[in-house]
């Protein structure tokens, strides 16, 4: 679905202005803030959960993808924000407001977003799921087999892994795991008449939804329905006398804690990156402060309040909803056999040139298509597995191969690629890995990994200090004949056969003797003491990629001085660099006409009177994750489209390693 930026302001026209206004970089009226403007993006997200046109269990994992969205956002940025705010920083964004204003401004916008969203899957989604056989029943909606098999299952799976933990003098306030769903127990002592407080974790080893047999499932028009579940703490909640054996239950709430899981690692000090990221992940999970709490809207005063105190939490910080937390569960109602509610297999295709005859496909083939001429892949559309992951593993089993070099940011459980990494290094080939250890998130698996590929014999390294490896790169370099030739694969996206299923994302497969050299110079930088900074075509961040970008920026303005037509069309995941903007609005100011495809946040304000009237920005979301990123400049007819890594934000120009590349083949760029 596509949702078009405005600003209150005329359609999109080109204009023939020529000459531009000084823009002051200081004032907050050229800015949206970036915060909110992510909010927006996830307010889109929640859009396709609750359109009708969207099927059933789509709609529900568009509204698990809400939630998860959240989690993270309050995990790194609300925490962020708090930290700043006790550390008493008043410095304000490129939009004007204080890290205080900030969290106010959040808070006002989120609170009806999630209203909607919990009000929506307890009136709309869950009436409808009913209605297509799949219930999640309330445990206070079972009829009495029900409830009997239940306790037996509660007897026999659940109570065994329970802990309940008291809070008393001797008993202090237990600590509670990030994103941890829990129930807060008051129980009464009929000896002493006290109220004594307790908290039981829900275990997250166990099923959320816990489904009932097929004889027990819930009837519809005299039929058993395909699949009944009831929520985990709700099984707990109504059996916990078990665990309290002598004691009066008078309250049983469920809530949901979210705390700051940002890392901070001081690489410099660092004697092992890997070690002192370990030690980081240790504080994520047990040391770091509470930023959210999630309570339903029927929690008592009482209650609320001791989670408040001990959790050292404002009102600010509480979130009540409706119906049920943690709506992130939810995804695991994606596994139910029911394909009709969903959206059509999507199977991905080989692209034409590697469709090879039967009987007649051997290593060189793929090495051979891309010696014709350069070859682009575009997935989910394309096989992954048939383009990048077959260039990977033939590379591993070809014994002209001598070295494989490439950057793993995020991968897959079960990675065909580290595999075929370990075989080559196994085989004797040359193998570097750079893995960033510092991936939001993924850091535990690709700690493993590292681990992993090191007890192979892979020449494993972490990156630059004080910058994070985002570009996605490959380098193979085979003997052929007498010479030696080098393979590149340079993407927009991760080397991960999961996501390369739900994401959009380009790769170029080439053996141009400038790409291969340039990928040579930007290993050599990241795993030795190189100090390259200039590339034949790669633009590289944080040393030519800004500077390029904004000079092509200029050349369409000059090219709309000069009485030409200008035109940009940029596509990426955000654009927030300040730079880019005022060059943008520049640009536009001189004619130029610029499309801006930006899927999440977006700094820039289209359609300012005088300022930004030619700039054009829409947003897809819908069944794939939009995540490549293609530059095209018009330049006089003389088109340059680039493809890459890095969006237009401080942090992949400044703080991080990224690769965009020129296409060069006239056939792709037409195509792009």
């Amino acid at each position: 679905m596509h949702f078009q930026f405005k600003n209150n302001t005329p359609e999109f026209e080109q204009t023939t202005e020529q000459n531009t206004i000084e823009l002051n970089l200081s004032d907050p009226d050229y800015y949206f803030n970036r915060e909110l403007s992510w909010l927006e993006f996830n307010n889109r997200v929640l859009h396709e959960a609750t359109d009708p046109r969207t099927p059933l269990l789509e709609r529900l994992k568009f509204m698990a993808i809400f939630s998860s969205n959240l989690d993270e956002f309050f995990m790194v940025r609300v925490a962020g924000l708090k930290q700043q705010v006790e550390a008493q920083v008043s410095k304000r964004t490129a939009d004007g407001r204080t890290p205080s204003e900030q969290l106010d401004a959040i808070r006002v916008r989120l609170l009806p977003m999630v209203t909607q969203q919990h009000q929506h899957c307890e009136q709309e989604l869950r009436p409808l799921l009913a209605k297509a056989g799949i219930y999640i029943l309330d445990y206070v909606d079972l009829n009495q087999k029900q409830r009997n098999y239940l306790e037996n299952y509660y007897s026999e799976q659940i109570f065994p892994v329970l802990t309940p933990l008291a809070v008393d003098p001797s008993h202090p306030f237990p600590y509670m795991s990030n994103l941890s769903l829990n129930l807060a127990v008051v129980v009464k002592d009929p000896e002493t008449g006290a109220e004594l407080f307790a908290r039981v974790k829900v275990p997250r080893v166990l099923k959320r939804f816990v489904p009932l047999p097929e004889k027990l499932q819930q009837q519809q028009n005299g039929k058993t329905t395909s699949w009944t579940g009831v929520p985990l703490e709700q099984i707990i909640a109504h059996n916990l006398e078990s665990l309290f054996p002598g004691m009066k239950i008078q309250e049983c709430h469920p809530f949901r804690i979210t705390r700051n899981a940002d890392l901070t690692v001081e690489e410099y000090e660092a004697d092992d990156l890997l070690i002192a990221i370990e030690e980081e992940l240790r504080k994520r999970r047990f040391g770091r402060s509470a930023v959210r709490m999630e309570i339903p809207v029927t929690t008592s005063k009482l209650v609320r309040h001791t989670l408040m105190r001990e959790l050292e939490l404002e009102e600010t910080d509480v979130y009540e909803f409706e119906g049920l937390l943690a709506l992130g569960d939810l995804m695991s109602l994606m596994a139910l056999p029911r394909p009709e509610l969903k959206d059509p297999v999507w199977e991905p295709v080989v692209p034409r040139r590697l469709r090879f005859p039967i009987g007649e496909e051997n290593v060189e083939d793929i090495f051979s298509v891309i010696r014709s001429r350069d070859l682009l892949v575009h997935h989910p559309y394309h096989s992954f597995g048939a383009t990048v992951e077959r260039f990977i593993t033939q590379a591993a089993q070809d014994p002209d191969v001598l070295a494989i070099k490439m950057t793993l940011y995020r991968t897959s459980g079960d990675s065909p690629i580290i595999d075929a990494l370990i075989r080559a290094a196994e085989n004797g080939d040359q193998v570097s890995v750079l893995i960033e250890l510092k991936a939001r998130f993924d850091e535990e698996n690709n700690i493993v990994w590292a681990r992993k590929l090191e007890q192979a014999g892979v020449h494993v390294v972490y990156g630059l200090v004080g910058l994070k490896t985002h570009t996605k790169i490959v380098l193979v370099v085979r003997r052929e004949g007498d010479t030696i030739r080098r393979y590149v694969h340079i993407g927009t996206g991760n080397y991960n056969s999961k996501t390369a299923k739900l994401y959009t994302d380009l790769g170029l497969l080439s053996c141009r003797d400038d790409l291969g050299a340039d990928l040579t110079d930007l290993f050599n930088s990241l795993t030795g003491y190189s100090r390259q900074k200039s590339y034949r075509k790669l633009l590289v961040a944080p040393f030519t990629l800004r500077d390029r970008m904004i000079e092509m920026i200029q050349r369409e303005i000059e090219h709309c001085r000069n009485g030409e037509t200008g035109r940009i069309v940029a596509k990426m995941n955000s654009l927030l660099d300040p730079k880019i903007i005022t060059a943008l609005y520049n640009a536009s100011q001189a004619g130029v006409k610029i499309d801006l495809i930006v899927r999440g946040i977006c700094g820039l304000r289209p359609g300012l009177k005088g300022v930004s009237e030619n700039i054009r920005v829409v947003s897809v979301v819908g069944r794939f994750l939009e995540h490549s990123r293609i530059f095209y400049f018009q330049n006089q007819g003389q088109e340059e489209v680039y493809i890459g890594s890095a969006d237009w934000m401080r942090r992949n120009l400044d703080r991080r390693v990224e690769a965009v590349t020129p296409v060069e083949d006239p056939e792709i760029t037409k195509d792009l």
